[in-house]
Formats: C-alpha cells, sequence, structure tokens
C-alpha cells in the first residue's frame, strides 16, 4: 500500500488515499518518490479546465529510487536515482527515429487494457494513471523510457523540477531556439518554467535577458537566475519598453504562462525574423497569431512541448549544469511540503507569488 494525492473531482481538490501499486510488467519500473514538484499543468486538470477520466493521481515532475525493475528493463537498475519525465517515448514511430522523441505519442509505453491497472484502490478499484507518471504517491509504476538515472550525488528534491519546469524552460533556450550568444531573449511569466528558460538563456550567453512578469518579487527572482532587464507584463507599454530595450525587438520571445495576454506580448516583442514560442498550457479555445505584417517581416510561431527534450540525454547534462554551479535550483524551488500539504500548496501557486513548491516523502 502507498499513500497518494487522488483527483476524485474537479474543482474539489486532491484527497489523500491508500492505493496498490501492481507489480512491474517486463518494460516497467517501480519507483520510491522522493520528491515531487507542483507544476501549473497540474492544476489545469485539478481545476478542471484540461478534462481527464477520473479518478486520477496527478504529479508529474518527480525524483525518487528504483526498488525494482521487470524482466526486460535495460535502462535503470534497483537502488539507481531517477528522474521521471511525462514524455515517455517509444524508440520506434516517426517523431522517435527522427530525434523527435517529445512528439511521440508513447502508446507502446501504456499499458494494454487486458494487462490490468498499473494503480488500484485498496477496494481494487482501477485509479488512472495521469500523464504516465502520477507522482503525488508515495510510489510509482511507470515505462523504462519515462525515466533516466542521474548522478546519486544530486539532491532529489531539485533533481525533481528539472523533470518538467527546467527540462521545458530550458530545454526551449537549448533545443528549440538553439540561442547563439549574444542573441535577445524575452521570457514573459518567472513561474518555474520562465525562471528555467531565464537561467538557461543566461548559460548560453544571451546578450539581452528580459523577463516580464505583473508581479515585483517574481520579477527580483529572475533577476537572481540571470534576467539582465525587467518590464512589468501588464503595463500598456510593455511591449515598448520590451523594443526600447533589445534594440529594436528580441530574437525569441517565450511565453511561459499558458495565457492569450502573455503570448500576444511575447509576439508583439519580436524584431524582424524573431520568433515566439509558446510554452504555456493555454485556456482550450485559445488562439495565437502573426499579422500580416509579422509574416511580410519573416516572424515566425512555434509550440515547443516539454523544451523538444532528448531527456535521456538532456536531464544528466542539466544535472551536470546544476553540479557545477551553473543551473540554479535553490532559488527556483520556494519551499518543501509534506504531501497532506498539497492542496495549501496549489492554493500559493493560484496567488501566483512564489516560485515552485516542491512535495517532499520521507
Amino acid at each position: 500500500m502507498a499513500k497518494a494525492a487522488i483527483l476524485e473531482q474537479p474543482g474539489n481538490g486532491l484527497v489523500i488515499g491508500e492505493i496498490e501499486i501492481a507489480d512491474p510488467a517486463p518494460h516497467e519500473v517501480l519507483i520510491d518518490t522522493k520528491a515531487c514538484g507542483l507544476c501549473h499543468s497540474d492544476l489545469h486538470f485539478i481545476d478542471g479546465a484540461y478534462p481527464h477520466p477520473l479518478p486520477a493521481i496527478p504529479g508529474h515532475e518527480a525524483a525518487g529510487v528504483v526498488r525494482a525493475v521487470g524482466s526486460e528493463v535495460k535502462t535503470v537498475k534497483p537502488g539507481d536515482h531517477v528522474v521521471s519525465c511525462l514524455s515517455a517515448f517509444c524508440g520506434h514511430c516517426e517523431f522517435c527515429v527522427t530525434g523527435r522523441m517529445a512528439l511521440c505519442l508513447g502508446a507502446d509505453t501504456r499499458r494494454t487494457p487486458d494487462a490490468g491497472p498499473r494503480i488500484r484502490r485498496a477496494d481494487g478499484s482501477p485509479v488512472n494513471q495521469m500523464l504516465n507518471l502520477s507522482a503525488f504517491s508515495e510510489q510509482m509504476l511507470i515505462h523504462e523510457h519515462a525515466c533516466v538515472a542521474i548522478d546519486k550525488d544530486m539532491p532529489l528534491d531539485r533533481a525533481a523540477v528539472i523533470g518538467c519546469a527546467v527540462t521545458t524552460g530550458a530545454g526551449t533556450i537549448f533545443n528549440a531556439a538553439k540561442v547563439t550568444p549574444g542573441e535577445t531573449v524575452l521570457v514573459v511569466g518567472c513561474g518555474g518554467v520562465g525562471l528555467a528558460a531565464i537561467n538557461a538563456a543566461r548559460i548560453a550567453g544571451a546578450g539581452k535577458v528580459i523577463a516580464a512578469d505583473p508581479i515585483a518579487e517574481k520579477r527580483e527572482l529572475a533577476k537572481v537566475l540571470g534576467a539582465t532587464h525587467t518590464v512589468d507584463a501588464l503595463a500598456p507599454d510593455a511591449a515598448k519598453q520590451i523594443i526600447a530595450i533589445s534594440g529594436g525587438g528580441v530574437h525569441y520571445g517565450i511565453e511561459a504562462v499558458g495565457r492569450q495576454a502573455s503570448a500576444d506580448l511575447a509576439v508583439a516583442s519580436l524584431r524582424r525574423g524573431g520568433t515566439a514560442i509558446i510554452l504555456g498550457m493555454m485556456p482550450l479555445d485559445c488562439k495565437v497569431g502573426l499579422s500580416a505584417m509579422d509574416l511580410l517581416s519573416g516572424k515566425k510561431l512555434q509550440g515547443a512541448i516539454m523544451g523538444e527534450n532528448h531527456f535521456p540525454v538532456d536531464l544528466p547534462r542539466l544535472v551536470d549544469f546544476y553540479m557545477r554551479g551553473l543551473l540554479d535550483l535553490d532559488t527556483i524551488i520556494a519551499e518543501r511540503i509534506p504531501l497532506e500539504d498539497i492542496n495549501k500548496g496549489f492554493e500559493k501557486m493560484r496567488s501566483g507569488n512564489a516560485a515552485r513548491s516542491v512535495v517532499v516523502f520521507d
């Protein structure tokens, strides 16, 4: 039996309950979860903005220790420290074999209906696994292509936030934007993903790194992580300020919130030939666009799901960046909380004032 935070009904928060985890199938890994970050993506499901079969266990930004592995698992072994990633990849579809693993739909990484569920309640009824992980739980049972082993010297509470926020934010800088030293980067939204993008832009040698956020405390955090300039995202002349700071607009405008206005600001702040990259989970009826003049100016608009990561390679590198003092994960984590306080953690997220909260299992 393991303790988990279960989503029963959208809008009612999470309920702490007991679950049973199945034995690992041939390609599955059983992990003792040690830490899991609270991500805004979880909140979209918890509040009902995005649909999901219920009951389900959210949580997808986790690190832990391997307890057991299935008979065919080759990539990790019991005792390994691992970070999980929601972009589980099959390894043989069109997207995987062309190097776009983050686009893999991962059908082969889920159980078939006849194999029985990975998670059940104590009464035997199934619980849905969210995003292949369900990490708000003392244990996870996941496909081996949903985790990667890391250096055992890496603190697991900091390793957890690499699994989503840092992979998405830093991956966007390194993989999607491929920022060249000296280029100008705007990041709209200074939560966990935005702060990771700012930090990565500094590592990549960006010339100016402009952080836009309505909250002054978050703008100060952005400066600690590498922002050279900050702008109030809600100022009526925010785009004009950014264009002035950057000398004609930014090379990359990265939206890291999931709001129409912040996506529009990222587009409005581009220079000729610049690219807007939308990372946030927008409301499902949102549309972001380029005008005729934007198109005639060679501007581009793209999504970059999970930072276009190649996580078996990217995650150990990000761990190495932290161990060498390049990647600042300590500033991104605002607090560490027990599982029982998870609803309070999400309430803080709704207020928008803090960086990352991390559930620590011990």
